[in-house]
């Protein structure tokens, strides 16, 4: 028998394009919308790492505020008598050797509380000037010390956090701070700003004995998606305590509010997070602030001259 060598029909042929239209087309909508997911979650994912990575460092360095140190090991470089007296000042290494290249003066300044020598002849002294060209300073001592006893300092900034109370101080937009920021003894003064206009959250750092202050410039953009929080909370509050007149700063509360770079794929709208850090320590002021209340006033370190005009100026 000869064998029939029929095709598929027109219409067959159609009916099976149609199918084969609607699984694709099903097949990819899926992947699409999966496409959508992924951006979304991506976006998110930035928007949380990059808050918590920036409100991270707020509470560190909020933490370390307050906290005073000197650079280098030290002592004095000549016998003291007792009364108004200059000192020379020598760094010395370790094992006591005197490091000569070091400047023995670095990260002092006037109004300072030093702690000089140990045992029953250590007394704390306030320093009267520091001549850093010279390596020494001035100040005025009750007992006589031998050369070579070490010089100390301890303690904290009362204004490590700058109050709000004091001319330039600290706002809801900017909070300012000075301390050995970072733990290496080097004493730091720090702006953080918060512009919602812009959109940045700004970190701002200088030498605590800096002159001007530096230009506020792109690469010191720690957030570039913030926004106005809700309720038009600001982004840096203060809890403080008084203690002899003086205004001590114990707590901050920051609230952040971020969001994501681009519009969600699904909604078109921008995702958005607020971050609150409602009890951030600056725990070095408000140890002071218990010295203080205790009536233990020498550990509680005075604000340097040269930060009270870096906290004025623009």
């Amino acid at each position: 028998m000869r064998k029939s060598e029929a095709g598929f029909t027109l219409i067959e042929l159609l009916v099976s394009i149609v199918i084969l239209m609607i699984v694709s087309g099903s097949a990819l909508d899926g992947v699409f919308r999966l496409t959508k997911v992924s951006r979304t979650i991506s976006n998110r994912t930035e928007m949380h790492s990059g808050v918590r990575n920036a409100t991270e460092l707020l509470q560190q360095e909020v933490g370390q505020a307050g906290r005073i140190a000197l650079p280098n090991l030290v002592r004095t470089g000549g016998a003291v008598a007792a009364g108004s007296a200059t000192v020379l000042v020598n760094a010395v290494n370790s094992a006591g050797t005197v490091l000569s290249a070091v400047n023995g003066t670095s990260g002092m300044f006037v109004g300072e509380k030093l702690l000089v020598d140990t045992g029953s002849n250590e007394e704390t002294v306030v320093l009267t000037g520091v001549n850093s060209t010279n390596k020494t300073f001035a100040a005025t001592f009750m007992l006589t010390h031998a050369a070579n006893v070490p010089i100390n300092v301890y303690g904290g900034f009362r204004q490590g956090i700058i109050p709000t109370t004091v001319a330039h101080g600290s706002t809801g937009d900017t909070m300012k701070m000075l301390g050995d920021i970072n733990s290496d003894g080097t004493l730091e003064y720090v702006e953080y700003t918060c512009d919602t206009a812009a959109g940045n959250l700004y970190r701002r750092t200088m030498p605590f004995d800096a002159t001007s202050k530096p230009s506020v410039t792109a690469d010191m953009t720690l957030l570039n998606n913030i926004t106005a929080n809700p309720d038009s909370t600001a982004c840096f509050t203060y809890q403080q305590r008084t203690n002899n007149g003086e205004p001590y700063v114990v707590d901050v509360a920051i609230t952040l509010t971020v969001q994501t770079t681009d519009r969600d794929p699904v909604t078109g709208l921008y995702q958005k997070e607020t971050k609150a850090l409602l009890n951030v320590s600056p725990r070095n002021v408000f140890n002071v602030w218990q010295l203080a209340g205790l009536g233990i006033t020498n550990r509680v370190q005075p604000l340097p001259a040269t930060v009270t005009t870096l906290i004025g100026l623009p």
